[in-house]
């Protein structure tokens, strides 16, 4: 095998997963799901059916990322945070056919207990706080928090707060990576 999965995971047949990428306790993938190279799945996370987690995408204990779910590559889903599928769910009433989109851009993160509410797109490189509950589509590099989650600045790659001068321009102070923001869109420089 050219992957870890820990003795206590469950591993549906059908699956791809990715060299490198790393299952731990009590985790379970479930059929049609694709994983990519050099993911790490924490403790008790769930990967459901034709879910795909694009390379180095990092799921935190807790998680289950339900059908419907897109995750490109590098992102990082925090611990216990929720994906969710279904936009109206009742015990007796089956909506399977009714699972709503979800995708997470590249190295966008979804902090510790945020919950992302399905048919959202979350853009590249942007930051949900911990606790925020998403319900709209989320822009790139936009950070986000609070409930219902509302933006309060921008972030870097590195993940970083970004602060725009009367210009546009803001530096990463952990790269010295330089972004302009223009229109309401950041953009690398």
């Amino acid at each position: 095998m050219s992957y870890f999965v820990h003795a206590s995971a469950v591993i549906d047949e059908d699956c791809v997963i990715g060299r490198g990428t790393k299952i731990w306790h009590f985790s379970h993938i479930m059929n049609g799901a694709i994983i990519g190279k050099n993911c790490n799945l924490g403790h008790n996370v769930v990967v459901g059916r034709k879910v795909i987690l694009g390379d180095n995408v990092r799921v935190q204990n807790n998680v289950s990322v339900y059908e419907g779910v897109i995750c490109e590559d590098n992102v990082f889903i925090g611990p216990s945070a929720v994906l969710t599928n279904v936009i109206n769910p009742r015990s007796e009433v089956s909506r399977k056919h009714e699972f709503r989109e979800t995708i997470i851009r590249k190295g966008a993160t979804v902090g510790a207990n945020a919950t992302i509410v399905c048919g959202n797109e979350i853009g590249s490189y942007a930051f949900i706080g911990a606790g925020a509950v998403v319900t709209k589509p989320v822009r790139p590099y936009a950070l986000m928090v609070g409930n219902p989650a509302r933006q309060v600045g921008w972030m870097s790659e590195f993940g970083e707060k970004l602060k725009f001068d009367e210009q546009g321009m803001a530096t990463c102070t952990g790269t010295g990576q330089a972004y302009r923001l223009k229109n309401n869109a950041v953009e690398k420089v």
